[in-house]
């Protein structure tokens, strides 16, 4: 009987992987404790932090791209705005010239008005 004793296996120690630390007055470490968390905190799964990620993802997107349609609009009427003056421009720059080509022609018929004998000036 005295081998069936002796073939009895020995007892681990409890630590990990069963190695012995060799400094006893050491404290076998654990995994942290995360204590300042708050307890709504702690309890809320990893797939609700996600879900309410993806929602905060969500509404991001939609103003960004209500911001986006937003800017656009106000760039296109700054755009009509300055075509507008642009053509406003334009027309009152023609209507000048014309002005002035009309004043140039009636000049110039009344010098040659002058050159002429039939009129008596």
């Amino acid at each position: 009987m005295d081998q069936q004793d002796d073939s009895a296996p020995v007892p681990i120690a409890s630590s990990s992987n069963g190695r012995v630390s060799r400094k006893p007055w050491k404290l076998q470490k654990t995994a942290t404790t995360r204590s300042h968390l708050q307890p709504a905190l702690k309890s809320r799964s990893f797939d609700d932090r996600m879900e309410k990620a993806s929602k905060a993802q969500a509404i991001k997107r939609l103003q960004a791209e209500l911001k986006e349609e937003k800017e656009a609009e106000t760039q296109r009427r700054r755009e009509v705005t300055m075509q507008r003056r642009k053509a406003a421009e334009e027309r009152k720059r023609a209507e000048e010239l014309k002005a002035q080509l009309g004043a140039r022609k009636a000049a110039r018929l009344r010098r040659k008005a002058g050159r002429s004998k039939k009129v008596a000036h």
